[in-house]
């Protein structure tokens, strides 16, 4: 476990912040594979669903990390937390589709990669200052 894992431990912004960082690393990611198959015939974008920082904040939803994985075929072998997915991939629907029956539209990509860039700057930012409002709390008086 590293220092930083250890100071947020029980703390619940600072593991809903890193949740959140988690969640939009992993919306990249996806978002990339929709942009590297923009051209595909019959691909259809995905995202990841709503992740609701408010509920996450009051304890009302898991904090997790990563994208669960989903069934999706019968011989699919399940996943071992039993299919319980926690993030899950959703169909993104965009506004438009070729006829090769390709569903990606670059531009909303681009804005869904700029909007999750942006908040992880946010929350990457909030971590940086709780951080460093935890070591000034326990620094020493007068050092």
């Amino acid at each position: 476990m590293t220092n930083s894992n250890m100071a947020n431990q029980g703390i619940g912004f600072l593991n809903a912040l890193q949740s959140r960082m988690s969640w939009l690393n992993d919306r990249q990611k996806v978002v990339a594979q929709n942009v590297a198959n923009a051209s595909t015939p019959g691909f259809k974008p995905r995202d990841l669903m709503t992740q609701d920082f408010g509920k996450l904040m009051a304890g009302q939803e898991e904090a997790t990390n990563g994208i669960g994985m989903t069934m999706t075929n019968a011989m699919h072998l399940p996943s071992p937390d039993g299919g319980a997915t926690r993030t899950r991939e959703i169909v993104s629907l965009d506004s438009e589709t070729t006829m090769d029956g390709n569903s990606v539209v670059l531009e909303e990509q681009m804005l869904k990669m700029a909007e999750s860039r942006m908040q992880f700057q946010a929350a990457v930012s909030f971590y940086e200052k709780s951080m460093s409002m935890l070591r000034m709390a326990a620094r020493a008086p007068g050092k």
